[in-house]
């Protein structure tokens, strides 16, 4: 064959790694049938099959797995070209996609994307709520708010501020069961916990809060949820203090527990860094965010 259309290995790519082809379609927009077209074209044109169906997923063949290197290369450098084209964007118009988790972006981020819309009417701002990681090279997103310094060599971070975290509960909870000052007076099954819970409760310990990970009755990894549980006097949760004291149905409980840091980090690709609408966004967003230092 004289040459590869991209499409249709991005298709081969897409379905290797979602293991069927209506996981693929959706993680690259395209409908099942357009996808099993693309696949199809693809073993017609290199005369190999490069999928076998074993239940209701299809596997790679050792044909396909030998090629699958190739077709990540080629979508390697897909990705870097479309991060290099965005770099040298200069109009302050576009897109620009920030990714915070769930609290930050409910409560926090609003503030700033005002200033946004304010300073920069022709940009588009998506927000991706996400507790997760979100992958800054494949463009999931442009910019994101993170509580951990990035390690990727290909992402710039800057720590913009550092807020605290204290318990809080409502007035419904503290009249069941009093206002304790020290741990060693708080039932540890009202502490909510967030997910993974084993490692909440050794961020616990370390910070001088001894419970075991077994103790927490209420659990989950979406910030919000606990904040209207907590407000509805199901037990005590641990957020942020610009979050919390939004709240007025919340009070701070355990006043001599040291305040536990939460950093905040502003971080994106390289390469982007350089593009003037993501610029004029992160710019706008470490002078709103670095406002919660202290």
């Amino acid at each position: 064959m004289d040459g590869l259309d991209w499409n249709l290995a991005r298709a081969f790519c897409a379905t290797a790694e979602a293991g069927s082809l209506s996981a693929a379609a959706r993680r690259i927009g395209l409908t099942q049938p357009t996808l099993s077209r693309q696949v199809a074209a693809l073993e017609a044109a290199l005369r190999v099959t490069l999928f076998e169906r074993v239940g209701k997923s299809l596997v790679l063949t050792e044909a396909g797995l030998g090629l699958l290197a190739h077709a990540q290369a080629m979508a390697a450098a897909a990705d870097a070209l479309a991060l290099a084209a965005a770099g040298t964007a200069q109009d302050v118009a576009g897109r620009v996609t920030i990714s915070a988790t769930d609290a930050v972006a409910v409560h926090l981020l609003p503030d700033s994307i005002a200033r946004i819309r304010r300073d920069a009417p022709l940009i588009t701002v998506v927000v991706v709520v996400s507790n997760a990681i979100s992958d800054l090279r494949r463009r999931e997103a442009d910019i994101a708010i993170r509580h951990v310094r990035p390690t990727d060599p290909e992402l710039i971070g800057r720590l913009v501020g550092e807020s605290q975290a204290y318990v809080y509960a409502a007035p419904s909870w503290i009249a069941r069961h009093g206002a304790p000052r020290t741990p060693a007076d708080f039932p540890a099954e009202d502490l909510m916990g967030f997910a993974p819970v084993e490692q909440f409760a050794a961020h616990l310990n370390a910070a001088g809060f001894p419970v075991a990970a077994d103790r927490f009755r209420i659990v989950s990894e979406n910030a919000v949820a606990l904040l209207e549980m907590a407000r509805r006097g199901l037990g005590a949760v641990i957020m942020m203090r610009e979050i919390a004291e939004r709240m007025p149905d919340l009070v701070r409980i355990l006043p001599d527990l040291p305040a536990t840091p939460v950093p905040i980090w502003l971080v994106t690709h390289r390469e982007l860094r350089t593009s003037r609408r993501v610029r004029v966004v992160y710019d706008i967003l470490a002078d709103a965010l670095g406002t919660l230092d202290g």
